[in-house]
C-alpha cells in the first residue's frame, strides 16, 4: 500500500529541522523517513533501549543521532529546533505496568521537562505521542476528543497527565498538540509482537493458528505506524490555528473492530490458518471505541488511508519472507517487555530503565 499518495510524496511547503524523542523506536523508524522525504531535517535523541529489536531492512536513520535518555535533554539539545515529535516513551501496558514510577517518570515528567526545555529554546510547536488508552473502560458508543477519560492502567494515566501538563504550557508562542493515538500496527524495522495485529498474524503465520489470548470480546480503535506518521506531518505543517492545545483521534472512525472480527481477518488473510482461543483466554476490561471524524475533517489530505485488512496483508508478507516463528514472535526480539526484563537481567540497565555505562555503574 502507498504511505500517502500525492499528500505524502511532495515535498514539505516550509522544510523544518525537527527533534524527534523516539526515533529508533517502532514508530519513529517509519516516520523518520517520511519527514525526510517532505524536506524536512531530522534530529533523532534516543536511548538505544530497543535498538536490538531489528526486524526486516532498516529505512534509513535521523540526519543526527543523539544517544540520550529523554529524561536527560539538555537544552543544547534543542539549539536550532523548530518543532518537537516527541515519540519516545514506555509504549504499552505490560511495560508500564513494570514500575509505575519509573512509567510516570518517563511518560509524565520527563514529556513535560522536555516541553519546557522547548519552550524556553524557543520551540513554536510540541506535538506529543498520547493515546487512546486514557480513555480506558467504556461502552460500545464512538468517543470523541471531548469524552471522558478513564485510564485504567499507569501506562494509561501517565499519557493522560502528560496532556494535562502540557496544556498549562500552551500559549501565544508555544503550541502542543495531542495526538491520542489507535493501537497502533504494521511492519517496522522495530517491530513489535505485542500489538493485537501484529501478534495474531505473527501466529497464524508461526503456527496457523490465530490466537486469541482474550475473549475477544473487546473493541479497539486500529491504525497503521503509516497514518500515525502522517498524522505527525499533517500537525507539523498545518496553520497554527488548526492544531493549537488540540487533541486528536489518531486512526479511522470505520477501523474500530472487536479483537474476534480482527482474528477473523487474519485467518481469512493467512492461508490454511484457523482462529484458536487460548484456554487462559480473558475478558480484557479494556474496551473502547474512538471516533476519529475530528481529524479527517480538519486534515482531508492526510486522512488514513490503511484498513486493518491490509495490514494484515503487509505483515503477512513480510513475516513469510523473515521466516518468522513464533519463538521470535514471543521473545524479547519483539515483546517489549521481555527485552526489557531480559536487559535488566544481564545487568546492562538498572530498574529504572537507565543503561548502566552511562550511569558510572560499571
Amino acid at each position: 500500500m502507498a504511505l500517502g499518495k500525492a499528500a505524502m510524496e511532495g515535498v514539505g511547503l516550509n522544510p523544518q529541522r525537527l527533534l524527534v524523542t523516539g526515533h529508533d523506536g517502532y514508530i519513529g523508524t517509519v516516520l523518520v523517513p517520511m519527514l525526510q522525504r517532505r524536506g524536512h531535517t531530522v534530529v533523532g535523541l534516543d536511548s538505544g533501549l530497543f535498538r536490538a529489536c531489528a526486524f526486516g531492512a532498516e529505512r534509513g536513520s535521523a540526519d543526527e543521532v543523539i544517544t540520550a535518555d529523554v529524561r536527560d535533554v539538555e537544552p543544547a539539545h534543542l539549539d536550532g529546533i523548530d518543532a518537537v515529535l516527541h515519540l519516545a516513551a514506555l509504549s504499552n501496558d505490560p511495560l508500564g505496568n513494570l514500575d509505575a514510577e519509573v512509567t510516570e517518570e518517563i511518560n509524565h515528567h520527563a514529556t513535560v521537562d522536555l516541553a519546557i526545555a522547548a519552550k524556553t529554546a524557543g520551540v513554536s510547536r510540541y506535538l506529543y505521542s498520547s493515546s487512546c488508552s486514557l480513555y480506558g473502560m467504556q461502552g460500545d458508543d464512538a468517543l470523541d476528543e471531548s469524552a471522558a477519560f478513564n485510564p485504567m492502567t499507569p501506562y494509561g494515566r501517565s499519557k493522560l497527565d502528560g496532556e494535562v501538563n502540557l496544556r498549562a504550557l500552551a500559549d501565544d508562542e508555544f503550541s502542543p498538540a495531542y495526538l491520542r493515538n489507535a493501537t497502533a500496527f504494521g511492519l517496522s524495522p522495530r517491530l513489535r509482537g505485542d500489538l493485537v495485529v501484529n501478534n495474531l498474524t505473527g501466529w497464524a503465520v508461526a503456527t496457523g493458528q490465530v490466537y486469541l489470548k482474550s475473549d475477544g470480546t473487546s473493541w479497539r480503535p486500529l491504525t497503521h505506524i503509516e497514518d500515525i506518521s502522517r498524522a505527525f506531518i499533517a500537525l507539523l505543517e498545518a496553520d497554527r490555528n488548526l492544531m493549537h492545545d488540540e487533541a486528536f483521534n489518531v486512526g479511522a472512525t470505520a477501523e474500530n473492530y472487536r479483537i474476534r472480527d480482527v482474528a477473523e481477518i487474519v485467518a481469512e488473510v493467512v492461508p490454511d490458518s484457523v482462529v484458536t482461543l487460548s484456554d487462559t483466554a480473558f475478558d480484557d476490561p479494556r474496551n473502547y471505541r474512538v471516533n476519529c471524524d475530528k481529524f479527517a475533517d480538519r486534515f482531508p489530505d492526510f486522512a488514513p488511508t490503511w484498513t486493518v485488512r491490509a495490514g494484515v496483508e503487509e505483515l503477512y508478507r513480510a513475516m513469510v519472507d523473515n521466516e518468522l516463528s513464533v519463538e521470535t514472535l514471543e521473545g524479547p526480539a519483539l515483546m517489549r517487555v521481555d527485552h526489557v526484563k531480559a536487559l535488566i537481567a544481564a545487568g546492562v540497565i538498572d530498574t529504572d530503565l537507565r543503561f548502566r555505562h552511562r550511569n558510572g555503574r560499571d
